[in-house]
């Protein structure tokens, strides 16, 4: 039995994800909750597992691709079941029994084959084989196999006029299709090879006459144009090579008519949209030659970083709060607790003190634990402290969340955190564990700055970023002399938040870090 395996929704608010790499190919064996594929969403990268145990049938998506959520990617043979397609016959065309059983056969084997690629892709032994069911059929059709063509269209995939190409300097003259002609077909003209034709010139001279940079003159699709005395094509066929502005000549026929080249609308469209694809290549090779830019996707978690930030800054009003906390103390502290911490296999760094003089100013300062319901005009004060902490991967900036932040000691903080930020840069974190924040911690200081203006994690109403402890020339006990510091700025929605309530709270976590003894307390 065929098995249909849609894109599940692998994150909330996710609509999307790139299918950045098969794991399986058509043929494979695979069990139950085997990682099939890798699909980034605007979340994370996550492994997609199969549902059920079988074999890769069909792989409905390629790499690179955007699939929206509850589309089909792949299929599977389920183990144990029939999975052979179902033959057909044509009972219109054929009357006699053992003709119909030829046909049916016949149209097994034709099935068999369409199972066998995916839309599209036809799997090699190198690799799998790019091109659109019309190509594949015409493949057959010219007894051609397609992984001896180098395709000349988009990404290497194979065209109708790669095939013609290679039937033409083959033993097949010509190729046939399966389709049928439209009403405007059955009007057949011909379009003989003179100055007075109603062809393509008719438009204006072509590129292969001029030298120019029409479709026709792109050496990127190898005619039979050459070789080809005459063309028939329909009138409606005509009009659609002027408005492309494509030599009929140039245009791989479809079928043979009478011992002469029979050209379609459809083929026109397809000859002339490969032109245009190769004609935007060339461009694109050349502008990038002459101006040294280099341009990549905006989507995945770089696009969902930048709605994001975009929707917190239009959405909430940004004042910053800034401050420095004298940290010689909490130095002190962090060192000799750094051995004890790595007996245990735990690094200790700055951060877990940090979250915790937060937890315990957000207990005593609600309004920036907070959010605004705006559809039911409240502002809801959280009752848990849900700690985000920013970490730079290369895919950009991810927010790990501590849960319960607030009953946690620095230790299992220190080992969460580290955990969490080491799963974001691998991409291997959950969609959930980036989820249920409800205050944020940036850390600017350790690539290098003091003071920032950090962006909200919306809907939260609070962020805070930390600057680089640095010994800096500060007045204590009377004297100037040098003491750690470490600048804080804190960015609020003033709609919830007013500069007072944040310049309180920054003191309370100004106090709680200058004399860490006082976490103990917490």
């Amino acid at each position: 039995m065929v098995r249909e395996f849609e894109l599940p929704d692998v994150g909330e608010g996710v609509a999307e994800g790139e299918l950045v790499r098969w794991l399986v190919e058509p043929g494979d064996a695979v069990s139950e909750d085997q990682p099939i594929a890798e699909v980034e969403t605007d979340k994370a990268m996550v492994d997609l597992p199969s549902p059920v145990d079988g074999h890769i049938r069909e792989l409905h998506a390629e790499e690179g691709e955007m699939v929206p959520v509850g589309s089909v990617v792949v299929t599977f043979d389920v183990e144990g079941e029939e999975s052979a397609a179902e033959p057909t016959a044509d009972a219109d065309t054929e009357t006699d029994d053992s003709a119909a059983a030829a046909e049916a056969e016949a149209d097994t084997s034709e099935a068999k084959a369409e199972a066998d690629t995916s839309d599209g892709e036809v799997a090699t032994s190198e690799g799998r084989v790019f091109a659109s069911p019309s190509v594949r059929r015409r493949a057959r059709a010219a007894g051609i196999e397609l992984d001896s063509i180098e395709g000349s269209g988009p990404g290497g995939r194979i065209t109708a006029a790669d095939v013609q190409a290679a039937a033409s300097g083959g033993d097949t003259a010509s190729v046939s299709a399966d389709e049928e002609p439209t009403a405007d077909d059955t009007d057949i003209a011909e379009a003989p090879r003179t100055a007075d034709r109603d062809t393509a010139e008719a438009s204006g001279p072509t590129g292969r006459e001029t030298g120019g940079t029409t479709a026709a003159s792109s050496p990127r699709i190898e005619a039979d144009s050459a070789d080809r005395d005459r063309t028939l094509a329909a009138p409606a066929t005509r009009r659609v090579a002027r408005e492309e502005d494509v030599d009929l000549d140039a245009v791989p026929a479809v079928e043979e008519r009478d011992g002469e080249a029979f050209v379609t609308a459809e083929a026109v469209r397809e000859y002339a949209e490969a032109q245009r694809a190769a004609q935007e290549a060339d461009a694109q090779a050349v502008r990038a030659d002459s101006t040294g830019d280099t341009r990549e996707p905006y989507r995945g978690v770089r696009r969902s970083i930048g709605e994001a930030m975009a929707n917190a800054k239009f959405t909430a009003p940004h004042v910053t709060h800034h401050d420095t906390a004298d940290v010689t103390a909490l130095v002190e502290t962090r060192e000799r607790l750094a051995s004890e911490a790595d007996e245990r296999g735990i690094k200790l760094t700055y951060t877990p003190f940090v979250m915790k003089a937060v937890a315990a100013a957000l207990q005593e300062h609600p309004v920036l634990n907070a959010q605004l319901d705006e559809e039911n005009e409240e502002i809801v004060k959280r009752g848990e402290y849900n700690l985000g902490v920013a970490t730079d991967t290369d895919a950009g900036l991810m927010v790990p969340v501590i849960d319960d932040a607030d009953r946690k000691g620095l230790l299992e903080l220190a080992s969460e955190t580290n955990e969490l930020a080491q799963k974001a840069r691998e991409r291997s974190i959950e969609p959930p564990e980036m989820r249920g924040g409800t205050f944020t911690i940036t850390n600017v200081g350790v690539i290098g700055g003091e003071y920032a203006t950090p962006i909200i994690n919306h809907p939260e109403v609070a962020i805070l970023a930390l600057g680089a402890i640095e010994p800096r020339p500060r007045v204590h006990e009377g004297e100037v002399v040098p003491r750690q510091t470490l600048p804080l700025s804190l960015s609020i929605d003033h709609r919830v938040v007013d500069g007072a309530d944040a310049a309180r709270f920054t003191n309370r976590v100004i106090e709680l870090l200058e004399e860490p003894s006082l976490l103990l307390l917490e």
